[in-house]
């Protein structure tokens, strides 16, 4: 999940979060030990926008971070954005209910005609407070289907991205396995900025594919559609490597289709510890 919160960008605030697709070879097949106990697969919420289903397990940790850069130019002003931290943390309370918790830490410089300004803002977003539980499995073609929502504390925010009222979301997460190879996967949601009274509709829909058992990708497009603003659209494509059972690397590219990105490049890791063995 992409927990940033851009202020130049609508649609990095709702998100974010800090913003993922199911692992495309975790959703492929589970592996099979010697004591013939299998291991659930390794989803996580990056490094896409769209939101798994999948709520973590009882008692497991899953930490999800990276960082990405932006950069919009319009009318010989440029803005950019250096994220240097976009930590997730996940925790399964319950085996359909998992608590999660996120924090950013950001740069953001402008640019009049190529000049640099000397004022920066820097310094951590609002808190990022939240639940996702899973609703229903999966069954034939109907999708597997889950539920998430957000609130965004403000006071746990710097100086610079310290807003006066506490932002919130809420989406419906669904995944479709297509093949052994590869998922379709869409969310859809609302969400009111920081300090804006309008609701913002959202969606993201992306696609998977595993190339390997260990290397997969993905493409998306995503989006909102606020009240009474004009609607933001965006893609971006990435690439996910299986370091180990319980480690991910990931990296993607993006731009936006209206105005708001020009670039958008990322790069992480997730982790999960303990080891599971919770499926037979």
């Amino acid at each position: 999940m992409k927990i940033s919160q851009i202020s130049f960008m609508s649609m990095k605030s709702n998100k974010k979060h800090i913003a993922v697709i199911n692992f495309i070879v975790g959703s492929c097949s589970l592996f099979a030990q010697e004591d013939t106990t299998l291991t659930v697969p390794l989803i996580t919420d990056r490094p896409d926008a769209r939101e798994s289903p999948t709520a973590m397990p009882k008692g497991i940790l899953q930490i999800e971070t990276g960082s990405f850069y932006e950069s919009y130019e319009k009318n010989s002003i440029k803005k950019e954005a250096f994220t240097y931290n976009t930590t997730l943390l996940r925790y399964g309370l319950l085996n359909n209910l998992e608590l999660r918790v996120g924090w950013n830490f950001e740069e953001q410089t402008v640019h009049i005609n190529g000049n640099k300004l000397k004022d920066v803002n820097s310094g951590f977003h609002p808190l990022l407070l939240g639940f996702k539980t899973t609703i229903a499995q999966a069954n034939g073609w109907l999708p597997e289907i889950g539920f998430l929502s957000h609130l965004y504390l403000p006071f746990m925010a710097s100086t610079d991205y310290k807003p006066e009222t506490t932002g919130a979301n809420f989406l419906f997460a669904f995944n479709h396995t297509l093949s052994e190879k590869s998922n379709l996967g869409y969310n859809i949601g609302a969400a009111w900025n920081n300090d804006s009274p309008e609701i913002a509709y959202t969606y993201a829909i992306a696609y998977g594919y595993g190339i390997t058992d260990k290397l997969g990708m993905y493409t998306e497009l995503y989006g909102n559609f606020p009240e009474n603003s004009t609607a933001n659209h965006f893609w971006d494509a990435g690439l996910t490597y299986l370091i180990s059972y319980n480690v991910q690397l990931d990296a993607s590219v993006g731009t936006s289709i209206t105005n708001g990105q020009d670039l958008l490049v990322s790069a992480g890791a997730s982790f999960r510890t303990p080891t599971q063995k919770q499926i037979r």
